[in-house]
Formats: structure tokens, sequence, C-alpha cells
């Protein structure tokens, strides 16, 4: 940052120049910022001097920007609008308006809207903010009130609690499951199409893992289709690609919607779980609070 501010004089002068340059106009752009235009022409010439180069092309009452001022012009303003957001969504944070709730956009659709109409019904004045991400958010540090993450439980930075167990058996389509043939065991998998989930970010369980836990080490599946999103393997399954990890607590409404067909009989627990968290170091506000309990009990009926 010292080296930024070695080469732009003073970070009041890229204040200056965003301004000059939106405005086309030293003069409107000395009264947007409550200064003479005196003031502003001398912060665009040591701008100018600190970088080497011409910004402002100047003729009678009018100035324009010289190529590298239409570059330094679009950076400023990109790097000004994230402030912008940033300060919005603190200053938004800060007066505890708002729940945030962070999952993956699997948990969203398909654990939570199906119940989210009658708490929205019960709760009219609580502003339940959903966001999908696909890594397990900072909750020290952002504005987020709970999220859903995968583990033991067990987190030095965050109050947990259990939502599911993670209960892991294969899912396909009803007609691609009756059709599958030889499917009496285990092993028979290993003739299907099979959709892989491959996130970017977040570590889960593979294939492999699943058929060496029913002893199946030799031989382990390489083909069929590979997703990074959880929402996206469900979409493809429902829609006949082939046999997909089923969550138990994701799946067990589209089986018996009969949008997808499974084999419960060949469990997986991996010893793991789903959990609600939040921070230890910010105490929830009442109205996360409310939220937080509406999940947990929501899993009772599980």
């Amino acid at each position: 940052m010292q080296d930024l501010w070695k080469q732009l004089g003073s970070p009041r002068h890229l204040v200056v120049f965003e301004a000059a340059a939106r405005l086309q106009s030293f003069t409107r752009a000395a009264q947007e910022l409550n200064v003479q235009q005196p003031a502003v022409s001398a912060s665009i010439k040591q701008l100018e001097t600190s970088l080497g180069v011409v910004l402002f092309r100047r003729s009678h009452r009018r100035i324009t920007l010289t190529n590298a001022g239409n570059r330094l012009f679009a950076d400023v303003t990109r790097a000004f609008e994230m402030l912008s957001h940033s300060a919005a969504s603190i200053r938004q944070f800060a007066s505890n308006d708002h729940v945030t709730l962070s999952a993956s956009s699997a948990f969203n659709n398909y654990w939570l809207m199906p119940r989210i109409a009658s708490f929205q019904q019960n709760h009219p004045d609580i502003d339940l903010r959903l966001q999908s991400s696909d890594r397990e958010p900072d909750l020290t540090v952002e504005t987020i009130s709970l999220a859903v993450r995968l583990g033991d439980g067990n987190w030095s930075d965050c109050e947990a609690k259990l939502i599911s167990d993670e209960v892991i058996y294969p899912v396909a389509a009803p007609r691609v499951m009756a059709a599958a043939v030889n499917l009496r065991s285990v092993p028979g998998l290993l003739n299907q199409r099979l959709i892989h989930l491959e996130e970017p970010i977040r570590e889960r369980p593979s294939w492999d893992q699943w058929f060496r836990e029913f002893g199946i080490t030799e031989v382990t599946p390489r083909s069929g289709l590979r997703l990074n999103d959880y929402a996206l393997v469900l979409q493809a399954a429902m829609a006949g690609e082939g046999f997909a990890f089923g969550w138990h607590h994701i799946v067990d409404p589209l089986i018996q919607q009969g949008l997808l067909a499974a084999r419960p009989e060949w469990t997986w627990r991996t010893g793991k779980g789903f959990y609600l968290v939040w921070s230890k170091t910010r105490p929830l506000t009442p109205e996360a609070e409310i939220v937080r309990d509406w999940i947990l009990s929501a899993r009772i009926v599980e």
C-alpha cells in the first residue's frame, strides 16, 4: 500500500480524479466535492506528475480522458464500487436488521425451500436471506449469521448443533433404477453410469470411498458424469443421467415424491454430520436465534 501512495501521491487524488472523469468537468467535480476548482486542477496535475502521464486532454471549457485516463478511470471505478458494496454490507450487518444463512445450493433448494413458507408465515417480520456458497464461510469476519457445515461438530471458532448425520446411499431416477440389470448386490453398481460430485473447494466423499466401505477395492469407477455442485448432481439424477450419492436429509423428500428411487439397504454412515454453526465471538441477534431454533426443530421430524 505504501508503494501505491508513492506512485499516486495521495489517496485524495483518486477521489478527485474519479469525480472529474465521471462528470467530465473540473468545475462540476469541485462543486460535488465542495472545494474550489483550482484545487481540483492542482490535484489532477499532481496525479499526472506522479504517474508520468497525461490523464485529461484540456480544451476550452471541456476535458476528455486520454487512453491512460480511461484505463485508470475503469480501475478506479471498479475499486470504488467494491468498497461501496463492502461498506454497505458492513453497515447493513451492523444494523442487525436481517439474518443471513450460508449453505450449499442443494441444502437451500431441497432442504430449506420446502420448509420456508411456514417459517415466513409464522415470522413475517424476520428478513431471512439465503446465501448459496461453494466454500465454508469464516463466521468471525464475514457478515453471516448462520451456516451449514459438514464435519465432526468440533470447530474452535463456532458453536455447532447437529442437523443430520451424514447418511449416504445410491439414488437414481425410478426408470433408471428399474432398468438397471445385475443390481442385486453392490458390485453391480460398477456396471452402471455414475454421477460424480467434485466440488472445487469443499472436500466431499467419493464413489471410490463408498465402494471401499463395502469391501470393493480392486476395481474403482472412473467413467460417468462429473459435476461440481450437488444440486446439479440431483438434477442430473432425476433427469436419468445415472446413479448419484443420496444424502438422506436432502433426498428423502424427493424419494417420497417419486422423483428419485433409492437403495437404502446400501447405506454408508460416514461418522460425520451436517451441523448448523454460528460464531462463538459474535452473539446471535434475537432474530437469528429464532431462525436457529426453527432449523433445529425441523430436523426432529426427519
